[in-house]
């Protein structure tokens, strides 16, 4: 059965509601306001909700964002499911043009057969925004360092594994100077 299915969004009333915080911010690189247009929604497990931000693009010329998100505490992490989000996509804002942009979601009810979430009263959802750059792909990605990006989504107590790009770097560097000896 998928997360979903329409059974899985009914809201168990006689469970204990759950403050859900709003959190936003903007990479130091991008000129936009970016706010919650609420504090905090509180919702039974299974009940969706549907909550918004306000991003405003501050400067003079058409800018890429994308943002990225992370939910604490962490152990709420497998339980909190998007239906539709912003996040999902890249948001081109022209210059000056400010938008509302909508976030449906809900805490799917098996949190309530984790122990570790038994006495869990508050989340908080956090979003960054950054302006978006293209990789070596042709894809768009926050134009940030990695550490900053990682960070965002709360894994800064993590170590990385290196990109691609830059252990094939490293591999054909090896190489070289070893054809080279």
């Amino acid at each position: 059965m998928g997360k979903f299915e329409a059974d899985r969004l009914v809201p168990v009333d006689d469970a204990k509601r759950i403050k859900v915080h709003f959190n936003a911010d903007t990479s130091d690189a991008l000129p936009w306001s970016f706010v919650p247009q609420q504090k905090f929604v509180s919702v039974l497990p299974g009940e969706t909700s549907l909550a918004f931000y306000k991003a405003k693009n501050d400067s003079k010329q058409d800018i890429i964002g994308i943002a990225t998100y992370n939910v604490t505490p962490d152990r709420i992490a497998p339980y909190f499911a998007k239906v539709e989000c912003f996040c999902f996509e890249e948001q081109k804002l022209l210059a000056g043009e400010e938008v509302d942009m909508p976030l449906l979601f809900f805490i799917d009810k098996d949190v309530l057969d984790d122990p570790a979430c038994r006495n869990l009263d508050d989340v908080v959802l956090s979003y960054t925004f950054f302006r978006a750059r293209r990789n070596a792909q042709g894809h768009l990605e926050p134009d940030a360092p990695d550490d900053v990006v990682q960070a965002s989504q709360g894994f800064a107590d993590y170590e990385m594994a290196p990109r691609v790009e830059d252990r094939r770097k490293a591999e054909a560097e090896a190489q070289a100077s070893s054809s080279s000896s």
